[in-house]
């Protein structure tokens, strides 16, 4: 059965709009006539202004201010997707190309159409080439701004809803995956771990989880990461290895809800472990799990979180800021609507309220497997708080 909170429903008055303030600031400091992002339903930027979700081709949105200083937005949509850009659109006028003119020609006429024939246009730092140049074409000067990006580090309650709804999806997933572990059993004669049947890969446990994951509303996006061994070393490896006894298993859950944000989750199991190397990285990636999160709080700097971490790592034996074995990445990373987004636990700036990270410690050797552990976490004043719990044992353990 699907939980009805696993699923976004189109017609959720709390669905999660856009705070355009950020925005507004940044035009009156930098004296803008305007702000314009054009791309499709695969750039984020846009995703997360528009909140809609089609199509695949070019369209624009366009942001200026009234007399009053007041934000004034207008989505350029393609006509048919007039209804589709209505219902998902929180801004104020959805604009309709009835001529097929490309989504460029549309913003600038778009700014036009808000009294503004030049003047300095602010745009993303992605966006499409051609756009650019017609926005120049028709008389403005264009200039980069992060102020998307930077807005989009700091989450409404709104998008923190849904944040916690995907996570719960993809702890679901694990919990999947973990119970199949638990329920498989080993071929000494095969060295084979055996599940259902037949021989277990990461390919079948990875269908094992996007099932879940389909079932409570989410798509897997092609991020159900399951790695064995070696594999288990590739921090990306989605491809399909047989899963052996004593092995590492790291199974990294990221899936995308109907909204546009994303989940993101990582356990770490072994069938039948040895309690050697896998038992020892275990219990070092959960003591630098713990310090990590020991200094999370608004006002740290987010590197300091990524140094404890390494530091509990470095204090068990293990190498950091390595590019094969040891601790090879940051970690965490700030999760929205892109899987990757800021802030970086590696950055200079300060951690604010609102900021939602992974918290990802791990290490890894080609000859020996890799240990993960990721949980999903929001900074609050004084600490944080878990979008999703889920617990830990390197033995798979039936949760169902």
């Amino acid at each position: 059965m699907v939980d009805a909170d696993s699923v976004d429903d189109d017609g959720d008055p709390d669905a999660p709009g856009t705070d355009y303030g950020p925005l507004a600031d940044e035009l009156a400091a930098r004296d803008a006539v305007g702000c314009v992002a054009v791309g499709d339903r695969f750039d984020d930027d846009l995703r997360y202004l528009t909140r809609f979700s089609g199509p695949d081709r070019d369209y624009a949105f366009v942001l200026t201010l009234g007399s009053d200083g007041a934000p004034h937005t207008a989505l350029c949509a393609p006509a048919l997707f007039d209804e589709q850009a209505r219902r998902e659109f929180p801004g104020d006028t959805v604009g309709v190309d009835r001529q097929g003119d490309p989504a460029g020609v549309r913003a600038a006429a778009a700014l036009a159409d808000a009294g503004h024939d030049s003047g300095t246009v602010l745009v993303p730092q992605g966006i499409p080439h051609d756009a650019a140049v017609y926005l120049e074409n028709a008389g403005y000067e264009v200039a980069s701004t992060d102020a998307v990006a930077r807005a989009r580090e700091t989450k409404t309650t709104a998008e923190l809803d849904r944040l916690r709804r995907v996570q719960r999806a993809a702890i679901r997933g694990i919990r999947r995956a973990e119970t199949v572990l638990a329920e498989a059993t080993v071929d000494p004669d095969r060295d084979e771990v055996r599940w259902n049947g037949g021989v277990l890969s990461t390919e079948r446990l990875r269908r094992q989880v996007n099932e879940v994951l389909a079932a409570h509303g989410v798509r897997d996006a092609g991020n159900t990461v399951i790695g064995a061994g070696a594999t288990a070393a590739d921090l990306h490896y989605t491809g399909t290895d047989v899963i052996r006894p004593g092995e590492t298993v790291l199974l990294d859950v990221s899936p995308r809800g109907p909204d546009g944000y994303y989940g993101d989750v990582t356990r770490t199991f072994a069938v039948d472990p040895e309690g050697g190397w896998d038992r020892r990285a275990y219990l070092a990636v959960e003591a630098a799990r713990e310090a990590a999160l020991e200094e999370v709080a608004a006002g740290v700097p987010a590197a300091t979180v990524h140094e404890e971490a390494a530091a509990e790592l470095a204090a068990h034996g293990f190498r950091v800021d390595s590019s094969e074995v040891g601790f090879t990445h940051s970690t965490g990373h700030g999760v929205g609507v892109s899987l990757h987004e800021g802030p970086s636990l590696t950055a200079d700036e300060d951690l604010e309220a609102g900021n939602v990270l992974t918290i990802e410690p791990g290490v890894y050797d080609p000859s020996e497997g890799g240990v993960r552990l990721e949980d999903l976490i929001v900074v609050t004043g004084d600490g944080f708080e878990f979008l999703g719990e889920y617990p830990f044992s390197l033995v798979p353990q039936k949760r169902d």
